[in-house]
């Protein structure tokens, strides 16, 4: 039986959680996953990429980014880059869901959840809208 260290030596992806060390007291940093995200969207050549930050409005995440590829395959390929890289830079526990078809990729890494669209898909849905809205000021109970 292996110990959970071994564990973590034999087969598991590199995260930034496993690369955490006690003793350095380095953490993941969100605002190097936001910077890594950005930079490969515009790498893969990703269109319109809009960042909403979540703070103060849902615990799913700190940021929600927004981005549309040309076509099905283009989406594909933007979702498959950023994968890629996000696994080179550590960050290897991303969820993906959406790739057989294309037409809306989402990709969750936990502090930041990214959405592929086909431009007709994201006009449909507006997530933009939804998510950039101000909250309403919550009435207090008396």
């Amino acid at each position: 039986m292996r110990s959970s260290s071994e564990g973590a030596d034999h087969g598991a992806p590199p995260t930034e959680l496993n690369r955490y060390s006690a003793s350095s007291g380095q953490l993941p940093d969100p605002a190097r996953l936001l910077s890594i995200v950005e930079k490969a969207l515009d790498d893969a050549k990703a269109e319109n990429v809009v960042t909403i930050d979540l703070k103060g409005k849902t615990s799913i995440g700190d940021h929600m980014i927004v981005a549309s590829g040309r076509s099905q395959r283009h989406v594909g390929a933007v979702a498959d880059q950023l994968v890629k890289v996000l696994k080179q830079e550590g960050f290897g526990r991303a969820r993906v869901e959406g790739m057989p078809q294309c037409d809306w990729v989402l990709i969750d890494t936990g502090d930041i959840v990214i959405h592929i669209f086909r431009p007709e898909v994201r006009e449909f849905y507006n997530l933009e809208k939804m998510w950039s809205a101000d909250r309403p000021i919550e009435r207090l109970a008396v």
